[in-house]
């Protein structure tokens, strides 16, 4: 539901501005939805005994005079309808919306083993000359028998298990007997 809500704030921040704005308006969210990681602050958030306009103070106070004045504003009327806790949905939900625009992607590899950095930048280039796009992988090391590449922001999940190559191979001897 969140998700839901954060998206209709995201296409109103988005909607006729340019990208230099949007990036600036993105960096501005990623940093104080950063800040949503910290017990003490959320704390401060959920108080009922600290003023909205507090707290809304305490948001822009992070970021300084050089506030952005749609973050400004966005912080105020997510102050006023009560929904300060969606700051770090909306700025995620802006961070996938600004990687579309600048064709940005970054996904992850995964795999039992450590790749090496020539194989992830081999892979990385290949995928992203097939699909037209900017791309950063990551290796992430896991119980995964076999290679997983996973783009979210594409949609693209590419995986090849050790143990499916064994029964399909197994089942493709056994038909040609």
């Amino acid at each position: 539901m969140s998700n839901l809500i954060a998206k209709r704030y995201v296409k109103a921040l988005v909607k006729n501005r340019d990208i230099n704005h949007i990036a600036k308006i993105n960096e501005q969210l990623q940093f104080i939805a950063s800040a949503y990681g910290d017990i003490k602050f959320l704390d401060i958030i959920n108080s009922i005994d600290v003023t909205t306009y507090k707290k809304v103070d305490l948001l822009l106070s992070f970021i300084g005079s050089d506030n952005d004045y749609l973050v400004n504003n966005l912080l105020i009327l997510l102050g006023q309808n009560r929904r300060l806790l969606l700051v770090p949905s909306i700025a995620i939900e802006l961070n996938k919306q600004y990687a579309v625009l600048i064709n940005q992607y970054s996904g992850n590899v995964y795999s039992n083993v450590t790749l090496s950095s020539n194989y992830l930048i081999d892979v990385q280039n290949k995928l992203a000359s097939k699909f037209g796009v900017n791309l950063k992988l990551t290796n992430i090391v896991c119980e995964y028998d076999g290679i997983k590449v996973d783009i979210d922001g594409l949609g693209v999940e590419i995986g090849f298990e050790k143990n499916k190559f064994k029964s399909q191979m197994i089942e493709h001897i056994l038909k040609a007997v």
